[in-house]
């Protein structure tokens, strides 16, 4: 059994792979749609097998969720010149919009997690929640055709459909995913032949996954930015329409191909109402001023405070199966009292992946964004893709080069720990505010100089690709962090709990939006630095505000790490 921690080595092991989600209490495993019966005996790993492979219904997933991430970006990446164009918002109320409606996206998970882990199972989540999501994008079609004849409220019911169909589709989809690995629970020792294969499955999974919502993305931001720009929006919302209704029937084509883990009663098995007392725990220790951090004598030794991140006792199994789930309770409570300082210093990190979606495009429509003489016009949203083009790019970098590089230099064979890869993240991300801050300066010094004199929309690109670097190493930290901090039968609601620093983050970042615009307002500029006039907007001083903010954080991130304690990659 592999040795918890608050933090784990992340060099090691590329992407995503320590992502451990085919580890579940009390598992019985059947083929195809049969639940219910006669356990299968656990499957053993060959120790002569040398070659890592992925089974068809592992391929097939992986393109169901590069299909979900093309819809999705498709919609998502160019709401904010939706909104402005054609429904007719101002540039500050579209930007709150797009990121409440990112922000309760990225929130919802946390409750379909908790149902899908106590009362359905995996494949049944996938299937209901993705109903909801092709009616919600066969709403937003419908709007974008009749727009003219419907009320402005009804836009965001389908937007709203949509995020409560991504709520158990998309934690739901990657866990169902790793289910179809077949290697069985983690129970091999460290270090051994089974181990490492089992490693090698985990490794090659999590690569092709991230590679494949990467790939989405890109053609997502790409594709469809150009075609709602330049062939209207009806066609550009029908395209991620059908084709997510053909990879959901296609799912549901292959049911006989997947293997379904059908999760027997367990102490290890949430409910809605066990959750409940450990939040309300979490806000009871809160308010009371209990949160302790674990510390460390004089003589390095480790202090076993209230809130030590232990992740090994939350993972072993109960020698007693008649114990109440209620008593596990202060357990669960402990980790999420332990992960919320963390937790709160990314939110910042957040706030700042929504700008590609809000301003970074409405900057890009301020901007010569044609080449060739007017030939060709570039959509503002097409250079999103420039992220995704730049992870594609940078994990091999990373895997093959940087950590290498980094072990030479450290003379250890372990890399770097999973909150110093989240700290490295941190700031190319903060670099990318303060050039965008640049720009954003220059180009309305280039507006006061000459009135038709417009920059180049490539400006925007280092920004852009700071961000791609700041993602591969901190977001893909935060994955493994938050993951490896949850027993195994709560591994939903580990994603959920990676995914709510997003949604949080942009319920944030709507409300500086909103305090900002108050502080600034003047008489002739209500909305102060989002007006609407591009001679009279300050976004070089919202994005300077924002990379004042995240120094902050990161500062006390680095002081906070600390206090958490590092493990190697295999548990040494």
């Amino acid at each position: 059994m592999s040795n918890g921690g608050g933090d784990r080595k992340a060099g090691s092991q590329p992407v995503a792979a320590v992502v451990d989600q085919c580890s579940l209490a009390s598992t019985t495993v059947s083929k195809g749609s049969s639940p219910g019966g006669d356990p299968a005996p656990p499957e053993i790993m060959p120790e002569n097998r040398t070659t890592a492979t992925l089974s068809l219904p592992c391929v097939l997933i992986i393109v169901v969720a590069s299909v979900e991430r093309f819809a999705y970006k498709g919609v998502a990446s160019n709401l904010v010149t939706y909104l402005t164009g054609v429904v007719g918002m101002s540039t500050s109320a579209a930007a709150k919009s797009v990121s409440a409606w990112s922000g309760v996206t990225s929130m919802l998970p946390l409750v379909s997690a908790v149902l899908a882990d106590s009362y359905w199972d995996r494949y049944s989540t996938v299937t209901a929640s993705s109903v909801l999501y092709v009616l919600g994008l066969v709403g937003l079609t419908s709007w974008a055709l009749l727009h003219t004849w419907m009320p402005h409220s009804t836009l965001f019911l389908t937007l709203y459909l949509i995020s409560i169909g991504q709520a158990g589709y998309n934690p739901a989809l990657q866990a169902f995913g790793a289910d179809q690995l077949g290697i069985g629970d983690d129970d091999a020792e460290p270090g051994t032949a089974a181990a490492e294969e089992k490693g090698k499955v985990k490794s090659k999974f999590f690569q092709w996954w991230y590679f494949g919502i990467c790939s989405g993305s890109m053609l997502g931001n790409s594709i469809m930015s150009y075609i709602q720009d330049n062939l209207g929006w009806g066609l550009g919302f029908a395209i991620p329409c059908a084709v997510m209704a053909v990879s959901v029937a296609a799912f549901f084509c292959c049911t006989p191909l997947y293997v379904q883990k059908q999760q027997a009663v367990s102490v290890g098995r949430p409910s809605p109402i066990s959750v409940f007392k450990v939040v309300k725990s979490v806000l009871a220790n809160v308010g009371a001023r209990k949160i302790k951090l674990p510390s460390r004598d004089d003589n390095g030794d480790d202090e076993i405070s209230e809130l030590e991140l232990q992740e090994k006792p939350l993972k072993a199994q109960s020698h007693d199966q008649k114990q109440s789930l209620d008593e596990s309770s202060p357990s669960v409570a402990k980790i999420i009292l332990g992960l919320l300082p963390i937790w709160t210093m990314l939110l910042m990190f957040a706030v700042i992946f929504q700008q590609p979606m809000t301003f970074f495009t409405k900057q890009g429509m301020l901007m010569d964004h044609t080449v060739g003489g007017g030939a060709f016009v570039i959509p503002p949203a097409m250079l999103q893709s420039s992220i995704t083009v730049s992870i594609i790019l940078l994990m091999p970098v990373y895997d093959r080069t940087i950590i290498p590089l980094i072990n030479a230099i450290t003379r250890s064979r372990d890399g770097i720990t999973v909150l110093q890869r989240i700290g490295v993240g941190m700031v190319p991300s903060v670099v990318a505010m303060a050039i965008a801050a640049f720009v954003e300066s220059w180009r309305l010094r280039s507006l006061a100089g000459a009135a038709d004199r417009r920059l180049s929309i490539f400006w925007l690109l280092p920004q852009y690709v700071l961000l791609g670097v700041s993602d591969v190493f901190t977001v893909v930290g935060m994955q493994e962090f938050f993951y490896t901090q949850v027993p195994g039968a709560m591994r939903t609601i580990g994603i959920a709990l990676y995914l709510s620093v997003f949604g949080v983050g942009s319920f944030l970042g709507a409300f500086l939006i909103t305090a900002l615009e108050m502080v600034t307002a003047t008489d002739g500029n209500s909305r102060g630095w989002f007006s609407d006039d591009p001679r009279e907007a300050h976004l070089d001083k919202y994005y300077w505000f924002l990379a004042l903010l995240s120094s902050i954080s990161f500062v006390v991130f680095i002081h906070l790490c600390k206090y958490y304690r590092t493990t190697g990659a295999s548990g040494k």
